[in-house]
């Protein structure tokens, strides 16, 4: 498993499986947030099979399947909402983990600065520093 925290209570992850839902649950995560779509992926990773999998283990399940380089203001929303819901640490994965950053980026700009969410991602082992333009024009939103 290759997770990779961005705060102390979120953190993102490449492609899950069924497999790896008890060490999640043993790291203390208690949302599970899927952001990749189910064309994505073979069978047996798809979003039904890892919510199961999570249920089972009494964790919730978040599917939020985003296109990648298509995040729109209704996902970074959604995304939000289900952190914001949890009643514990929360984990989302897509194929690398960078549309999962990505979309808790720009949901973070409420209580963080574009700079500061640059630097989290990078420490996560995301480079992501071109999108600092886009997030300090959407910063102003707020």
């Amino acid at each position: 498993m290759d997770i990779r925290p961005l705060t102390d209570t979120f953190a993102v992850s490449p492609q899950i499986t069924s497999a790896d839902v008890a060490e999640i649950a043993a790291a203390g995560y208690r949302t599970v947030i899927c952001n990749r779509p189910d064309d994505e992926v073979p069978p047996f990773v798809r979003a039904a099979e890892i919510r199961q999998a999570v249920e089972d283990a009494g964790l919730t399940f978040v599917d939020i399947p985003i296109v990648s380089r298509n995040i729109s203001r209704s996902d970074i929303r959604r995304q939000r909402e289900a952190i914001l819901a949890s009643d514990g640490p929360v984990l989302a994965y897509c194929a690398s983990g960078t549309r999962s950053t990505i979309t808790w980026m720009f949901g973070a700009l409420e209580s963080s600065t574009p700079e500061e969410l640059i630097e989290r991602a990078v420490k996560a082992g995301y480079p992501l520093g071109d999108l600092l333009p886009q997030l300090q024009t959407a910063a102003k939103s707020f």
